[in-house]
């Protein structure tokens, strides 16, 4: 791994890059299990309001609260919180990854929604939807710049085992860097970042809307609904 680092260089990040996180389409009213009746949310609100502190107030109840400011903890802090494994993590620390593409985002997101989610549950061959959100978060780090390394060091984009990424996440990880620009495995023609410090990401904004659809082995995305924008074969992955 040492001669990895002998020839790394830093690749100096400063542009927005694209975070896709499961979310629901519409925003949803903390009380609508109570009711049918959408007055008596409102006055369950106005209930609620009157006793948290004002600091804490919100008139926008959705489902991702309490955390009021949802933008930044969704896009942001949720993986520095939520520390679990990945290529280059162990799940003893947290890593924040996004990509240089939203197309980038995709393959990613839906490899890891196919191989994880839905073959652990065994529903490979049902017909399955899932909402997705993608972010723009800005980025400004100096990155230890690895998209070009596979070549001397095939592990990088080993399909299945992370075990020599999570070596190299762990020295990052324990050395203070603030993250890395890697290449893709799931997407070739794209580059994401893994990113160990939350402190270098910011503004989160709301990008756009994706709906994932399985259905006889292929998975479509869409932007608008009932509208094709990419179609990937489940069978590859």
């Amino acid at each position: 791994m040492s001669s990895l680092f002998n020839h790394l260089a830093l690749t100096d990040i400063h542009q927005d890059v694209s975070r896709n996180i499961v979310s629901l389409c519409q925003s949803q009213d903390l009380f609508d299990d109570l009711t049918d009746d959408p007055s008596l949310w409102a006055l369950a609100q106005e209930v609620e309001d009157d006793i948290k502190p004002v600091t804490y107030r919100s008139r926008t109840p959705i489902i991702h609260r309490p955390f009021e400011d949802a933008d930044w903890f969704n896009a942001i802090a949720w993986p520095f919180k939520h520390w679990q494994s990945s290529r280059f993590s162990d799940g003893t620390y947290g890593i924040w990854y996004g990509s240089k593409l939203v197309e980038t985002t995709v393959h990613e997101s839906a490899y890891h929604w196919y191989r994880g989610l839905l073959s652990d549950a065994g529903f490979e061959q049902m017909t399955v939807t899932a909402e997705r959100k993608v972010y723009a978060v800005k980025c400004d780090a100096a990155l230890l710049d690895l998209h070009d390394a596979h070549h001397q060091h095939p592990d990088l984009l080993h399909p299945s085992d992370y075990s020599f990424c999570q070596s190299i996440g762990a020295r990052i990880h324990r050395e203070g860097h603030p993250g890395m620009l890697t290449q893709s495995v799931r997407h070739p023609d794209g580059q994401n970042l893994a990113i160990f410090n939350p402190d270098v990401l910011s503004n989160p904004r709301h990008h756009c809307q994706l709906t994932y659809r399985l259905d006889a082995g292929q998975i479509t995305v869409e932007k608008q609904p009932g509208v094709a924008w990419l179609t990937l074969d489940a069978s590859r992955f």
